[in-house]
């Protein structure tokens, strides 16, 4: 009788497609977010024990992603403390204590965050993000040059929202 017990692999995590349903229509966020996706993507495919790197980028790539859209909304009179803001950096935040847990032997800890992620991106992006590129072009501002066609149109500090209906 062979009693040696089978290795358990985990399961291929499930990713995040990049398609139309994730753009927001401004080129600038929609390339930033496919970006993200393609990251996110990468983190599932590759074996836990070799995540740690990746993630690292990972997380700087999202530092530079939300702080890339938090100067827009300071740039077009969103306040410091909007919503959209604080979303992001309890994101962050939860990414950044990932690290610590992964490197503390909980090698699953980067794919459950993954994959946590590719749940909340769709509907970030179909929320806030959408929202805030409505009102980037409302406003005229421009995400290339980072720059408002009509300064006067801006009231600094004025949006406490998030840019988009709700702050879910």
């Amino acid at each position: 009788m062979h009693t040696d017990s089978p290795t358990l692999t985990a399961p291929a995590s499930a990713g995040l497609d990049w398609s139309p349903a994730l753009s927001v229509g401004d080129s600038r966020m929609d390339h930033t977010h496919e970006e993200f996706v393609t990251m996110l993507n990468r983190l599932l495919a590759i074996p836990q024990d070799q995540q740690l790197p990746l993630y690292r980028e990972f997380l700087a790539h999202t530092v530079e992603h939300f702080a890339q859209e938090e100067r827009w909304m300071l740039a077009t009179g969103f306040s410091a403390d909007n919503c959209h803001a604080s979303h992001h950096a309890t994101i962050l935040e939860t990414m950044s204590a990932v690290i610590p847990h992964y490197q503390n032997d909980d090698p699953e800890i980067i794919t459950r965050l993954a994959e946590a992620l590719a749940e909340w991106f769709p509907q970030h992006a179909a929320s806030m993000d959408a929202g805030l590129a409505q009102h980037l072009k409302a406003v005229g501002f421009d995400t290339t040059t980072e720059t408002v066609a009509d300064p006067s149109e801006i009231r600094p500090a004025s949006i406490s929202g998030c840019g988009s209906v709700s702050c879910s």
